[in-house]
């Protein structure tokens, strides 16, 4: 889930002054205005130890006026906070009609304490998170503008910031002792953080992912994402319909403009890898070989999987699909195909045409393209609304787990390739009688959106990558490459799944 804030955005020192002067005079006007329509303001500070957390605060307080903005840190229960229910010291502090409160850590940090020090179970956590989602949506149903911010980088970024704030005098007073066996633990905190984050990631209330690497980059996309925010807001209220718009922009609309902060988990992929014809031979029969019996292994221990296919046009899905059926008994897997939805599937629950094709116990399901479709093809065209579609990162969480939950194991592959290996792909298909079919107009205008799907999947990623169902991002220019790399990790996923079983 957190893939996108480990890939390295930074912004120059020359682009964010470029940037701050104009951002904090929006941020004033906006803050005048929402003063004047009476609109409550809660922002949600949260992320690892030693992202710089305090940092933003500061840089929001340099920024707001400081007359309607308010800071509340939660940390150690007061005696008088312990003889109530545990959101009370969060109603408290709850900002007035027009005002901004900015919560560090907020109803979040409590929780996920509980859970990583494993005084809670995930049952309790699901519990908790429901209490908040009901909060949540309470607030907003009032009018209340709920911005979260969770920051984030990697575990080696986590050990060398912490090291240097031990190392210097004037800024190891940062370090919180209690809080500081977050970072002995990264792995374990980030699996809970993940939990948190995927269950109360809700349509009107969305967490904002944010690399906290570099703190330029960190401080003015905070600052953005609030502006985008409150104007989308203050837009809703004139129009009078402050309870049921969703806002129009997306998390990408509230990056800095530099490009080196516009980089997408994709644009990481090294699609320059590649495997020789021999050592692909070699290895693709040995993998197949793995995986008829791993297929069969699977279904006399009555372990469903479900494998889902998205990439770009003309990545090589269909091509990878192959190499699996090949070496999968036709009685043991189905590949469902996925196009535009019929009327009769128009007329139910938009996941339910992905319900109908679970599989049966011991068997294998591959989806070429998926339930994917309403946070990708969807969004970007404009075929639902925005209020739709992120309301669907929670449903695709929530329907995913329910899957692993009852013991499917789920595989979802990214299938990636350049923009020049697509257009060589295309020209490639018009020439070949035999390949032309698969070459349509619809191609060609889902290429002209090739930096909106860029933008779209870089969110998907950010929302719907867990352990429980990962997405594994596949380096197809090289289309062979790219089929072993899909082989090995559905082998991968299969052997653990079976680990134990005979």
């Amino acid at each position: 889930m957190f893939e996108t804030a480990k890939i390295g955005r930074t912004l120059s020192k020359e682009a964010y002054k470029a940037e701050e002067e104009e951002l904090r005079t929006e941020l004033l006007e906006a803050q005048i205005a929402l003063r004047e329509r009476e609109i409550p303001v809660y922002v949600i500070i949260a992320g690892m130890e030693g992202a710089g957390k305090g940092e933003v605060v500061n840089a929001l307080d340099e920024w707001l006026d400081a007359r309607g903005m308010h800071v509340y840190a939660f940390w150690e229960e007061t005696d008088e906070e312990k003889h109530r229910p545990q959101a009370w010291r969060f109603w408290r502090a709850m900002p007035r009609r027009g005002e901004i409160g900015v919560f560090f850590g907020g109803w979040y940090l409590w929780p996920i304490e509980q859970r990583f020090t494993g005084r809670w179970n995930d049952a309790d956590l699901d519990q908790s998170m429901r209490g908040i989602r009901e909060l949540e949506r309470m607030l907003i149903h009032d009018g209340a503008v709920i911005v979260k911010c969770w920051y984030h980088f990697s575990e080696k970024e986590q050990r060398r910031r912490l090291k240097a704030l031990e190392r210097n005098d004037r800024s190891r007073w940062k370090m919180m002792p209690k809080k500081s066996k977050f970072s002995e633990q990264y792995q374990r905190f980030e699996a809970v953080a993940s939990q948190v984050v995927r269950r109360t990631d809700i349509g009107r209330a969305p967490w904002h992912i944010i690399e906290a690497t570099d703190p330029r980059y960190r401080d003015m996309t905070t600052g953005r994402v609030l502006l985008r925010e409150i104007q989308d807001a203050l837009a809703a209220a004139k129009n009078e319909e402050a309870t049921e718009a969703m806002p129009s922009s997306t998390d990408w609309d509230m990056l800095p403009q530099a490009p080196e902060a516009r980089i997408t988990l994709i644009d990481r992929v090294d699609l320059t890898q590649t495997i020789g014809k021999g050592a692909y031979r070699k290895r693709l029969a040995d993998l197949q070989a793995e995986l008829n019996e791993l297929a069969w292994r699977a279904h006399a221990h009555k372990i469903s999987t479900v494998f889902v296919f998205e990439g770009v046009d003309a990545a090589g899905k269909g091509g990878a699909i192959r190499r699996i059926t090949q070496a999968v008994d036709a009685r043991l897997r189905e590949v469902i195909s996925i196009a535009a939805p019929t009327d009769e599937e128009r007329a139910h629950h938009y996941l339910w045409r992905f319900w109908r094709h679970i599989p049966r116990a011991g068997r294998m399901t591959i989806f070429d393209r998926s339930w994917y479709g309403r946070v990708l093809v969807e969004r970007v065209e404009g075929f639902t609304s925005r209020d739709n579609w992120a309301r669907a990162y929670l449903e695709i969480n929530d329907f995913e787990e329910q899957l692993v939950q009852a013991g499917v194991v789920v595989q979802k592959f990214w299938l990636q390739i350049s923009k020049e290996e697509q257009m060589a792909r295309f020209k490639a298909r018009e020439d070949t009688p035999y390949k032309r079919y698969k070459i349509t107009d619809e191609d060609w205008r889902n290429r002209e959106k090739w930096d909106e799907y860029r933008e779209a999947v870089n969110e998907m990623l950010a929302r719907t990558n867990v352990r429980q169902a990962p997405w594994n991002l596949i380096a197809g220019n090289d289309k062979r490459f790219a089929r072993i790399q899909v082989l090995e990790t559905i082998t991968d996923a299969l052997r653990d799944a079976l680990k134990g079983r005979d």
